[in-house]
């Protein structure tokens, strides 16, 4: 590939992103409380500027530093995406913080270092490149969790999500160790060339793939190894929940891409294998239990378990449709999420937190614009057609059948029916439950205009989802 940038030009968004979360959190310093509207723009601007500067290198495809940051399709639109939903995040979280305490400067330099990790992680070209950026992005999301520090819940879910996020990092430090005894290099091109010429049949290969598989797994939230998400989402102030849900979910898929299909290619029958058994638990332990959830925050994290299970059906066909259909799902699924964590966050007021479910009834009596965007958002995670969510459903159940794996998609479609229960059940309370209060709905116009964005984007994209898959077979075409 030719080259006619210097390296660090093509690592400016990650620079620039670094910088200003050093200068953001020196110039906080010197605010008032009621002065902290600058922190929010600031932030907010960093996200453009970083928007601009990766716009502005679409013309180039290269690599820099040796191998170990790469810029490519696939890249510069996952950064885009992320820049976008933390600009979302941001908006929606701004009236939550300032009526519990937390709208400070902590809280934006904390999420701006961990996009920086997420920008890491999907432009790695090497295994400590991938672990650099998760570790930056891991220890924000700790600290993250744990800024409520006066309240109880929070901080045992950061507690929790510390100790299995730490044991989940040293299994995938321990399957890239083996992997680095395998090849030789910590390089995942050169990784790919040597597990090709040495075959997938290699024990030790096989054994590092099932860390680095477990690691993955983690990261996502994927059954068996989901326990800390019902725990950290309900735990977590609504705002770092909504946080939680989205970026972090595109930066897991972005390292599975960089690890699996970049480095380990050879392998792809043991690690579809392995996606088939983790998707199938997902879909059934997230479905299932969902259920049984009265708190709605709990209720969408085993709800996001499941999701990632259909997700990683998309990896199962390993091909580009596949490919495609997958990151299609989990920029559908960030959309979906941030839309429903966000309705919880309008419902909120001070000393109140519209967790439960039952504190949704009557709320077509009570506000029914809220409501009707509630209800698309709703059956979109249920795969209810025109929605984007429907639409979803069907392109990653398209490339399983194409796999020839007939009998997962009749799985998937029982279990969807059987999920759908539960979205269902937040409708039913909306519309025909009498409300328990008379309290009018929290007035706020910017993250009531932005939730009616989100959700009708949800509506839009469903009836019209041809340029959001052109775009996911933009970034994936050069991968496969």
């Amino acid at each position: 590939m030719g080259s006619t940038m210097s390296s660090w030009m093509l690592i400016a968004p990650e620079l620039f992103v670094t910088a200003m979360a050093c200068a953001i959190l020196i110039f906080d310093l010197f605010l008032k409380d009621d002065q902290r509207d600058l922190t929010y723009l600031l932030s907010q601007v960093t996200l453009l500027g970083a928007s601009l500067l990766t716009v502005r290198l679409a013309g180039e495809s290269n690599v820099a530093f040796e191998g170990m940051f790469v810029l490519d399709n696939f890249a510069k639109v996952m950064k885009l995406f992320i820049y976008l939903t933390v600009f979302a995040v941001f908006a929606y979280s701004r009236r939550y913080l300032m009526e519990r305490g937390l709208y400070r400067g902590e809280y934006f330099v904390l999420v701006l270092f961990a996009v920086v990790g997420t920008m890491i992680m999907v432009s790695a070209g090497n295994l400590l490149t991938i672990y650099l950026g998760l570790e930056l992005l891991a220890l924000c999301q700790y600290a993250l969790v744990g800024l409520q520090r006066d309240n109880g819940t929070a901080t045992e879910a950061a507690l929790k999500y510390f100790i299995l996020g730490a044991l989940a990092s040293g299994m995938l430090l321990y399957g890239m160790s083996l992997l680095y005894g395998v090849a030789g290099t910590l390089d995942i091109a050169g990784i790919g060339n040597v597990v090709t010429s040495i075959g997938a049949n290699d024990k030790v290969l096989i054994f590092a793939l099932v860390f680095v598989m477990v690691g993955i797994a983690f990261k996502f939230g994927a059954a068996p190894f989901h326990m800390w998400v019902p725990d950290v989402y309900q735990g977590a102030p609504t705002a770092i929940t909504l946080f939680l849900s989205t970026a972090p979910k595109l930066a897991a898929f972005a390292m599975a891409i960089r690890l699996l299909v970049e480095g380990l290619s050879a392998t792809a029958g043991a690690w579809e294998d392995m996606f088939i058994v983790m998707a199938m638990l997902s879909i059934l332990v997230g479905n299932v239990v969902a259920i049984a959830q009265t708190n709605l925050k709990r209720m969408l994290a085993y709800s996001a378990i499941s999701h990632v299970g259909f997700l990683f059906l998309g990896l199962v066909g390993g091909n580009l449709n596949g490919l495609s259909s997958a990151l299609f799902y989990t920029v559908t699924y960030v959309l979906m999420g941030m839309g429903g964590f966000a309705m919880i966050m309008l419902l909120s007021r001070a000393g109140f937190e519209a967790e439960e479910i039952s504190d949704f009834k009557g709320l077509n009596q009570r506000h029914p614009w809220y409501a009707g965007m509630m209800m698309i958002l709703m059956f979109s995670m249920a795969g209810v057609p025109p929605t984007v969510g429907f639409y979803a459903k069907l392109a990653v159940l398209q490339t399983v059948v194409q796999a020839g794996h007939v009998w997962l998609a009749i799985f998937a479609v029982i279990l969807s029916v059987v999920g759908a229960f539960y979205y269902l059940r937040v409708v039913k309370v909306m519309y025909f439950d009498a409300p328990e209060t008379a309290e009018p709905v929290p007035s706020d116009s910017l993250v009531g205009g932005v939730v009616t964005l989100n959700s009708l984007a949800v509506l839009v994209l469903g009836l019209s989802p041809g340029a959001l898959m052109s775009i996911c077979v933009y970034a994936m075409q050069g991968l496969v």
